[in-house]
């Protein structure tokens, strides 16, 4: 049975409707005052309300105000004695459902209340109906494909099909899903196993080292400042949750997947971002500045430099800016200072969120109690994303007329499969790859390269080596192993090969 919550101070008036309305399959809690339906709405959850608009105290529009911050979901009918067009407007910025006039009959609540349900019962049907003559089509895509194009074709249908599912009520539905995806990954890290030199050495898709000339640099001219906006570890699915707020009154002229190296992690992939070079090349150039695995010290420390060095190899005379977020306040400062940096070609962003909720070892329960699965994850970005500070800088920097490239350096998955390893003392800490003069692990669940060369990666020692997780893969050692399986098993980790870590957003979007 639907659970309504009605709100009016003359709700005496309507026991004959809420008989009538239980008789249908719904039953109706009561109560005659908006502070009292705030306080009802904290305890109990209501599958729609329908609501007073000329109660004393707080107004029927005053209490949906309250309401709909914790109960965004929840569908309102608004009821009221007349139709100004002021209080309308309200109601509708409040996004009611439906706007009733008293006097009202029963039939007139119930043909509301049908077509919300019934409305969100074809939705579900629709959406199932069409996602299961997709079924098989999709699963012939993934067990043909043989370039990396065809990945991100199949990874942009599995996204499209997993936020869309996501959206309605149907566990077994999203689970089907799931699995399929599952499957991708499986052949996607064989693929990446079996074709990765050449992918590295084609043209095909553009990668960390290559994307900066191809795709950023074209954007930069004089007449229009760009702002770009390096989100560390964000999937294309956050990007895709977060686009349609991003790119309102935007034109978005470019909204593609490049791919990250590997191993996908900041120290490789974002260096090779900023700098234009392979982490070979970068090594070699800058043999002071590049930390090995075992060094102590940040690895991303010089990214300024690399920016400069490699807008110098490109023969462009670009004015850029720098700047680095990590918490609230530094998110403030550059945001003040926006209008200000203006007057250079390029001002680049990195902003950290998206990456601390994966390296949030000391909360780790709480993060993986706030994000559970990939759907949750999701959710708790876009919730972080509107009450940001990036949120903030991206609308000013709309009004301000800059043109804004929004990408990323690897994106992350959800670790469950537990693989263990062992190697020399100096073996490397990160959970999805490893690198060592020597190492042991399980052959089906990683990628193996005894020659880093090959991948473009530089030697940490003579004769090191790496290994890469495939799939949903962490890597733990014996010793303690128990303890490391728990701690780490269903949280958000990178590093390794995936279609989540690997294929990643770059979008472009400037003034209409």
């Amino acid at each position: 049975m639907l659970k309504l919550l009605w709100v009016d101070d003359e709700i005496d008036h309507f026991k004959s409707h809420i008989l009538f309305l239980k008789k249908k399959g719904y039953e109706t809690d009561t109560c005659i005052s908006g502070q009292e339906a705030i306080s009802l709405t904290k305890t109990k959850s209501y599958d729609a309300i329908l609501i007073d608009q000329n109660m004393p105290g707080l107004t029927g529009i005053e209490t949906l105000d309250i309401l709909k911050k914790d109960n965004t979901l929840v569908p309102v009918i608004m009821i009221t004695q007349n139709s100004d067009e002021y209080t309308v407007d309200e109601a509708l910025g409040l996004k009611v459902y439906d706007y009733l006039i008293k006097p009202l009959n029963p039939t007139q609540v119930l043909l509301s209340l049908t077509r919300i349900f019934k409305n969100n019962e074809l939705i579900t049907n629709k959406t199932i109906s069409s996602y299961q003559k997709n079924y098989q089509e999709i699963n012939q895509a993934i067990n043909c494909c043989d370039s990396i194009n065809e990945w991100v074709e199949i990874y942009k249908t599995i996204t499209y099909w997993e936020l869309e599912i996501s959206q309605i009520d149907n566990n077994d539905i999203y689970d089907i899903l799931q699995s399929q995806k599952k499957e991708a990954n499986k052949l996607f890290g064989k693929y990446i196993d079996e074709n990765y030199q050449k992918v590295l050495s084609s043209k095909e898709i553009d990668l960390s080292h290559n994307i900066f000339k191809n795709k950023i640099y074209p954007e930069l001219n004089s007449k229009t400042p760009t702002l770009m906006i390096l989100i560390d570890n964000l999937r294309y699915d956050q990007w895709k949750s977060l686009e349609p707020d991003i790119i309102r009154d935007y034109e978005n002229s470019t909204n593609e997947i490049y791919s990250s190296i590997i191993p996908t992690t900041t120290q490789y992939s974002r260096n090779s971002i900023f700098s234009g070079l392979s982490p070979i090349e970068i090594s070699e150039n800058y043999n002071e500045l590049w930390k090995n695995e075992n060094e102590e010290g940040g690895k991303n420390l010089f990214e300024a430099r690399l920016i400069r060095d490699n807008l110098n190899r490109l023969d462009k005379d670009i004015s850029f800016s720098y700047s680095k977020v990590t918490n609230s306040k530094e998110g403030i400062k550059f945001y003040e200072r926006l209008e200000n940096k203006m007057q250079n070609n390029l001002s680049v962003l990195v902003y950290n969120f998206v990456d601390m909720i994966s390296h949030a070892k000391k909360d780790v329960n709480l993060i993986k109690e706030l994000a559970k699965n990939d759907k949750a994850y999701r959710s708790l970005t876009v919730s972080w994303y509107n009450n940001s500070n990036l949120k903030k800088i991206i609308n000013k920097a709309k009004d301000l007329g800059y043109k804004i490239i929004i990408t990323t350096d690897h994106g992350t998955i959800n670790v469950d499969t537990p693989s263990i390893v062992s190697g020399d003392k100096e073996i490397s800490n990160n959970l999805r790859y490893k690198t060592a003069k020597r190492i042991n692990s399980e052959s089906k669940s990683s990628i193996n390269l005894s020659d880093p060369s090959k991948f473009l990666l530089p030697s940490n020692h003579l004769g090191s080596c790496f290994i890469f997780a495939k799939e949903n893969t962490y890597f733990v050692y014996s010793n303690n192993y128990n303890n490391y399986v728990k701690m780490f098993k269903n949280t958000y980790q990178h590093g390794g090969v995936s279609l989540e870590e690997m294929l990643i957003p770059f979008v472009v979007i400037k003034p209409r």
